[in-house]
């Protein structure tokens, strides 16, 4: 339990042949006959005990020919650094963040390691905790790498949690991204101004908003000048924390797409990065979000691990009662 797993089941009898199918993910139960894997995305496979052919243990994490090494809790760490609450609370290893209600990120559970007390109780505390204040309560997991927390996504769901976001993280060199433009013409600051917040896609930022978005060890705005009297043609965020360079809200107009101006953004932000001893960078895109995962994969990044937000169960009385849509 809790193991990676590589497992081939029967999937299909037919006149003339059998068809298989294989599955790889974290065995996070095994009752009654059946299996439950949840794979690399955080969705969960169910397996029939009697379809079973074969199955193996295999590593932990695939391994990663390419990029910087890190753990999930370690970038877990970072990120939220990067992006911080402006009320937190210790449950244990838990940290449970508030911000206002501004994303989710910042208005959700992260839990590394132990709360101190048994599951359902912390649960309890994080509900309790969130309902005090007025906000729905969020559990924030990673699955599909080193140290991330297939079963703890199994336990929630069991208790009726529902994921609600998805979305992945992906690493890659700061060098290269540095190399692939020369950032001419993209202006940098320590503030986001109202030029660049009329051009980031969140309207009408609150001053909650706007402290979670300045928040961080050393944040850098950039801003690729527009039109006179316009917004500007491409924006980004980056914060540099130690090794990594994490980038967030890397927008351009829809009008001036696919000219660079993105790659231009991020070229020089990277410099910026490097110059402060940074070497390694981090970002998140929506699994859906094509035109961003093939530019950055184009900048040498490659996904490390998935994410989720889990919303808790409508009746506060009893979890695991009620599932949300």
């Amino acid at each position: 339990m809790g193991k990676r797993v590589s497992v081939r089941r029967l999937s299909e009898h037919g006149a003339t042949q059998e068809k298989f199918t294989d599955t790889v993910g974290v065995l996070t139960s095994w009752n009654d006959g059946v299996l439950m894997i949840t794979r690399r995305d955080g969705r969960s496979v169910r397996i029939v005990e009697s379809a079973l052919v074969a199955g193996k243990v295999v590593p932990a994490a695939p391994a990663r020919r390419r990029g910087p090494a890190a753990t999930y809790p370690e970038l877990a760490r970072v990120s939220s650094r990067g992006w911080p609450p402006l009320e937190t609370e210790r449950l244990g290893d838990w940290e449970l963040r508030l911000a206002g209600g501004f994303t989710r990120r910042a208005n959700s559970v992260l839990p590394l390691g132990d709360p101190g007390l048994p599951l359902d109780a912390a649960l309890q505390a994080v509900r309790r905790w969130y309902g005090e204040r007025g906000r729905p309560a969020y559990v924030q997991t990673a699955t599909g790498g080193e140290g991330t927390q297939e079963l703890l996504c199994a336990e929630l769901e069991r208790r009726g949690w529902v994921r609600e976001v998805s979305a992945e993280v992906w690493t890659g060199a700061l060098a290269p991204v540095a190399d692939r433009a020369e950032g001419a013409g993209v202006v940098l600051s320590r503030r986001a101004d109202e030029a660049w917040l009329a051009r980031y896609q969140r309207k009408g930022v609150s001053e909650v908003a706007l402290k979670v978005l300045g928040g961080g060890p050393s944040v850098w705005f950039a801003s690729v000048p527009g039109a006179a009297g316009e917004p500007p043609a491409a924006i980004g965020r980056c914060v540099v924390d130690g090794r990594w360079a994490g980038f967030a809200a890397v927008e351009v107009d829809p009008g001036r797409r696919r000219q660079g101006l993105a790659t231009e953004v991020m070229a020089a932000l990277a410099r910026r990065a490097l110059d402060e001893g940074a070497s390694a960078a981090w970002l998140q895109v929506e699994t859906d979000n094509e035109g961003a995962r093939a530019l950055y994969a184009a900048l040498g990044f490659a996904p490390h691990h998935a994410y989720h937000h889990y919303r808790a169960p409508r009746d506060r009385g009893r979890e695991g009662s009620e599932r949300e849509g």
